[in-house]
């Protein structure tokens, strides 16, 4: 297993149980094929620069420890959530 860190946005006018089913669905994938080491909900944050007429994003950070098959999987998803506007998958490299 592999380790990873995910940093993906929600759209600001979604509500915070509708965040909270986001936050959950995404765990469900990650936890299907690995395990989350620390998941940060950041909270509500103004973005550097506007992204589909938004100015502002609810900020999610996930490190974890997965196969590729689920990064893979994951990335999908992510790509065709409507709630998420942007995301990014890193592998984090060991010394």
């Amino acid at each position: 297993m592999r380790n990873y860190e995910l940093m993906y946005i929600i759209r600001p006018d979604v509500e915070q149980e509708t965040v909270q089913a986001v936050v959950e669905k995404f765990q469900g994938i990650i936890v299907n094929g690995g395990e989350i080491v620390k998941h940060d909900i950041m909270g509500k944050r103004r973005l550097a620069y506007e992204i589909n007429k938004h100015r502002e994003g609810t900020y999610v950070l996930v490190h974890f420890t997965a196969t590729p098959a689920v990064v893979t999987e994951l990335e999908r998803v992510l790509k065709i959530s409507d709630e998420v506007i942007r995301h990014i998958v890193v592998r984090e490299q060991t010394a």
